[in-house]
């Protein structure tokens, strides 16, 4: 699979065309990706999430899926934020304006989002088991209830980034 970004100040993750999948790690062996009979799978389950983001049942919690845009995608824990990278000449231009995205972003609806802890970031085609021998990202996150909302901004000149925003909400 080809990749779009570069190597450099962060890791990003990249799919093979479909949506990307956040799910935590105590559920992902109940991800089937794209695996499972033909009239339904995991992956179509993503795959039909209309939007920027969406929450899905896996087991007994749920997993957020970015949808819209197969983009390469990074977590910025400084920013509590997923990093869309739809178009930027370098990744140092991008990350220089996520700042600048992320105070002018006009936000979708927030949705509830409970996590029991870490997730793993991944292609939403693969199952859950193999999501640590293939492109993936870990993200610690403290187990409790976030605040998630999504925007697409155009930060500067020929400058497109998608943000994922995480809000750690009180008890």
């Amino acid at each position: 699979m080809p990749r779009y970004a570069e190597p450099g100040a962060v890791q990003w993750v990249e799919s093979g065309g479909g949506p990307l999948i956040a799910i935590p790690e105590t559920v992902l062996p109940f991800w089937s990706g794209a695996d499972g009979d033909d009239l339904s799978c995991d992956y179509d389950r993503a795959c039909d999430v209309d939007g920027l983001i969406g929450l899905l049942p896996v087991g007994d919690t749920r997993a957020l899926v970015l949808g819209d845009d197969p983009a390469s995608t990074a977590y910025l824990p400084e920013h509590d934020a997923f990093v869309r990278w739809c178009a930027a000449d370098s990744e140092a231009d991008l990350l220089a304006l996520v700042p600048a995205a992320l105070s002018q972003a006009p936000w979708e609806q927030e949705v509830e989002w409970r996590v029991p802890g870490p997730v793993v970031l991944f292609d939403a085609a693969r199952p859950g088991t193999a999501s640590g021998s293939a492109d993936h990202l870990r993200v610690i996150l403290e187990p409790g209830r976030y605040g998630v909302r999504a925007a697409r901004v155009e930060p500067g000149p020929e400058t497109w980034v998608g943000l994922v925003h995480l809000r750690r909400l009180t008890p």
